[in-house]
């Protein structure tokens, strides 16, 4: 046997309508809120009694804006952005999505069943998947067995710091003053995505006069970094 079939059970509704931004783990950015919709035939609310009682979820899903066959488009080793892209381990010491099958595993906040106009949802936040994600399995976080305290992680022992201050121009600074009465949760999302330093690794080193922009939700959010000082340039709708 040399493939597998499976069944999408669900796809991501989340605010990173593109890879660019997304964070690079679950658990990063509190404010990202998401919503899994739950497709035929698993959209029985029997199959998700006793759920309420998790505060966490996995979730088994397909990284489906990677292009090409899974076995031609991997390599054997790969240049993690945490160490700054300088040095390469091998693809399974790593968790980066260019494997030679397309499965991630993400652990999720998880807020409740949710049924509206004869569809069933899942609530989810401080999420790390790309809007349209197929998910092809969903199973409760136990903590007794899934936290080890003391284990070992190798370069990714801890979260990452923190490092860019954020910063709006005067323009930006107007554009989500004014947003904010209808999108109460955008500045602190737009803030908590980019202390992330969404960059490839190797321009993290120096400053950067590259105008940079990303698709988060409804919006088109350009800036540009220093070394220390990320600064939000403009706030649009799409």
């Amino acid at each position: 046997m040399n493939s597998l079939t499976y069944s999408i059970l669900g796809i991501i509704h989340s605010p990173y309508k593109e890879k660019f931004a997304v964070p690079r783990q679950p658990g990063l950015v509190p404010s990202a809120k998401a919503e899994l919709e739950i497709q035929s035939p698993y959209d029985d609310i029997n199959a998700f009694n006793g759920l309420d009682d998790f505060s966490h979820l996995w979730l088994v899903f397909s990284f489906h804006k990677n292009t090409g066959h899974p076995t031609k488009s991997w390599s054997p080793t790969v240049r993690p952005p945490r160490l700054g892209g300088n040095k390469r381990l091998g693809v399974f010491a790593t968790r980066t999505p260019n494997r030679p099958n397309t499965i991630g595993l993400s652990l999720v906040e998880f807020h409740g069943v949710v049924q509206r106009e004869g569809k069933l949802f899942l609530s989810l936040s401080n999420i790390d998947l790309v809007d349209g994600t197929p998910v092809i399995d969903i199973k409760p976080y136990l903590p007794y067995a899934d936290s080890i305290p003391n284990a070992k992680a190798g370069f990714a022992q801890t979260a990452p710091e923190k490092k860019l201050e954020i910063k709006f121009s005067d323009q930006a600074l107007t554009q989500i003053n004014t947003l904010s009465a209808k999108h109460k949760a955008l500045k602190q999302l737009i803030i908590e995505v980019l202390q992330q330093d969404p960059r490839p690794a190797y321009k993290r080193q120096k400053s950067d006069h590259k105008v940079y922009a990303m698709h988060l939700s409804d919006f088109n959010i350009k800036w540009q970094c220093t070394l220390t000082t990320l600064t939000i340039l403009s706030i649009e709708s799409i």
